[in-house]
């Protein structure tokens, strides 16, 4: 299965459908007075339904099991038709797409093995997802325009030419995955003059998202949090808030971290630490619901 461990919860919904095609009124007539001789097709195909929903993981070889936490089925009739629609919800990493398919597509299957007794002409057709919500695509689509991104990685080895800096290139792949432009990658020292330099040049230079990397810890050389919480006109806890939180299920230690989120004029800042699966995390736990963030921004100055 595709792995999804570095995704976030989210309420995920989707909608199915699909429509069981009879050969004559008579047996949409014996549905809805539910004289069909197998029983009440609409209750019966319900629960057959509902039954699918929970157990689609156990079907579908690729689909991870989650948590259903509503499923409705639903039915109208038409002359000839009879239309299923099957909604379902979860707060999980991935969506519940096929799910929805899968049930539908049960619930159109029990019908028609209720059905075919009566009516030899019985079809299945258009099993198909109607709408999803809660995905990647669906909150990329409310994001705004694009934005621009600048990286600080604060580390004395680096900074005196010692070793392969990981995070940052790591950070730049997040961020270009994202839609990001990376403007430019610098390298400083554990030094509080030099994180405050390198922020003040980027928000000058209106750099939408500038994130640091490394000097988050508890070592004496960290102070990162220290050089750039001066410089914020305001914090931002809930994503600090976040960050933790999702590398805190991964990671006991990430606890520790003094990750820093917060506002300099226009920019958006974030401090993440040092660790390539640290500073990878702290993208992961945020984007890109942390881009909305710029259509606030933008909406309180065109009110303003």
């Amino acid at each position: 299965m595709v792995p999804i461990t570095h995704k976030s919860n989210t309420l995920r919904k989707a909608i199915a459908q699909a429509i069981v095609r009879v050969s004559k009124p008579e047996t949409i007539l014996a549905i809805r007075n539910r004289t069909v001789p197998k029983g009440d097709v609409l209750e019966c195909a319900r629960v057959a339904g509902l039954f699918a929903a929970k157990r689609t993981a156990d079907m579908i070889p690729d689909c991870h099991p989650l948590p259903i936490e509503y499923t409705a089925v639903s039915y109208t009739l038409g002359e000839l038709e009879l239309y299923i629609q099957v909604e379902i919800h979860t707060i999980y990493k991935t969506g519940v797409e096929v799910e929805a398919m899968h049930a539908a597509s049960v619930v159109a299957l029990t019908a028609y093995d209720m059905l075919k007794p009566i009516d030899k002409g019985v079809s299945i057709e258009q099993i198909k997802l109607l709408e999803k919500k809660g995905g990647k695509s669906d909150r990329n689509a409310a994001l705004g325009s694009p934005r621009n991104a600048a990286i600080v990685v604060c580390s004395d080895s680096l900074a005196a030419g010692k070793g392969e800096d990981r995070s940052g290139e790591r950070i730049r792949e997040l961020l270009l995955e994202g839609g990001l432009t990376v403007v430019e990658k610098r390298i400083v020292a554990d030094e509080v003059s030099a994180i405050q330099e390198a922020a003040r040049f980027f928000v000058g230079q209106g750099i939408d998202l500038l994130i640091f990397t490394g000097g988050t810890g508890l070592s004496p050389r960290d102070c990162t949090p220290e050089a750039l919480e001066p410089l914020l006109d305001r914090r931002i806890l809930g994503i600090e808030e976040a960050i933790r939180a999702y590398g805190q299920q991964r990671m006991p230690t990430a606890m520790l971290s003094r990750s820093l989120a917060g506002q300099i004029a226009e920019t958006l800042v974030l401090a993440l630490p040092g660790s390539p699966a640290g500073a990878a995390e702290g993208i992961q736990a945020v984007f890109p619901a942390i881009l909305h963030a710029f259509v606030v921004m933008e909406g309180a100055r065109h009110e303003g």
